[in-house]
Parts: structure tokens; sequence; C-alpha cells
């Protein structure tokens, strides 16, 4: 596995969310992640804009992993951007 940085926008709530948090933290993968929901005012905003260069949608999750852009609690493709061997 590389040490390819890995940040992501959640929402405290969502459940596709916490399955990612899971899934990373059961492959041992460091990861920064902001929930979009507990923030307010001009914080919240900055955040939705930045989610929004990534994901014009602002749906979440959104993984970013290095260069890679990932929509959604895909596994494979997770697995594929962070090099690990399925």
């Amino acid at each position: 596995m590389n040490d390819t940085s890995v940040r992501m926008f959640t929402l405290s709530t969502c459940s596709h969310c916490k399955a990612v948090k899971r899934f990373l933290d059961q492959c041992t993968v460091r990861y920064d992640f902001t929930d979009v929901d507990t923030l307010t005012g001009e914080e919240r905003a900055a955040v939705i804009a930045d989610l929004r260069n990534f994901n014009p949608k602002c749906s979440v999750p959104t993984i970013i992993i290095g260069t890679e852009v990932i929509i959604g609690f895909d596994e494979d493709a997770i697995k594929k951007a962070l090099g690990i061997q399925s």
C-alpha cells in the first residue's frame, strides 16, 4: 500500500459515509474527513465551495485519494486508488 493522502467530505448521519470510514479503518488507511453538516456559517460555506471543486453536485461521500476523486462508497475504486490488492 502507498502513502497517498486520503481526504473525504462526509455527513455525520450518512450511512454510506460511515461505511467508507469503517472500510478505511479495516484497511488501516489514515484519512482526514470533514462532516459538512456539523459546520456553520462561513466555515461551512468555505468547505462546500471546496467540495464543489471536486464534486459539483456536492454529494457525499466524496473521497479524494491523491488526484483521484471517488463519489460514493465504491470499494473497488477505493482499493484501486490506494493500490490495495483484492
